[in-house]
């Protein structure tokens, strides 16, 4: 099965070179599990001709605001719409996630209670899962036709699933522990509480939920469709 990753940001310059960039995240996450890659970096305007150029999709983290004005927004809007209108399954992780349910007609702010980085814990699906994050925005309206499937505290709309169209994760399973610790030295300092970073770096290390969440996101792509 071929997933179209549409790339809508950059891992650091100083990170880039030795842990490599969001779609080789994906790659590592993903890899040993029936799926092919293929690279769109739609943030640099670079888009798909058709939905159906590839089997799914799965749009990538950013540090862009969803709401914010950049060429393109309004592009990547209107392919998730057709997507999700020729039902050509969809994956969103972080910016991902945001930018899906704000196409479909949810709402995404920035959230007053700051910062999500590092390992978060979720209920799941019934379950506790445990992965990494890292954001300020949030998914604060869900869009009629989306279910929450995973939260938390800090978090009322970790995750979304919006029948077998998409399926979005506001977390970051395919940031490992080291590139959260290569954020927390070269992005988050002047942005990130110092005792929010604190926490963060407390918390690496440990095991995590990331293989189980890759499967989820495996399994959903490969489900068997009406169309299929």
């Amino acid at each position: 099965m071929l997933i179209g990753i549409l790339q809508t940001g950059q891992s650091p310059d100083a990170l880039r070179d030795d842990m490599g960039d969001y779609p080789d995240f994906f790659r590592t996450l993903l890899a040993n599990r029936g799926l092919q890659f293929r690279t769109y970096h739609v943030e640099a305007m670079q888009f798909p001709v058709s939905v159906h150029d590839c089997d799914g999709w799965l749009i990538t983290g950013s540090r862009h605001g969803a709401y914010e004005d950049h060429p393109f927004i309004r592009p990547l809007e209107d392919f998730i719409r057709k997507a999700m209108a020729e039902d050509v399954p969809l994956v969103g992780i972080c910016f991902g996630h945001q930018i899906i349910a704000q196409a479909m007609g949810g709402k995404v702010e920035r959230h007053e209670g700051g910062w999500a980085v590092g390992p978060q814990d979720y209920e799941f699906e019934g379950q506790p899962v445990r992965i990494n994050a890292w954001h300020r925005d949030q998914v604060t309206e869900v869009p009629d036709e989306a279910e929450v499937v995973a939260s938390n505290d800090f978090c009322a709309n970790a995750a979304l699933v919006y029948g077998d169209r998409a399926f979005t994760v506001q977390a970051h399973p395919e940031f490992s522990d080291e590139f959260i610790d290569g954020l927390l030295r070269t992005r988050a300092p002047g942005l990130v509480p110092p005792d929010v970073m604190a926490e963060a770096a407390a918390k690496l290390g440990h095991d995590n939920d990331a293989a189980l969440v890759a499967q989820k996101i495996a399994d959903f792509f490969k489900q068997t469709r009406q169309n299929t």
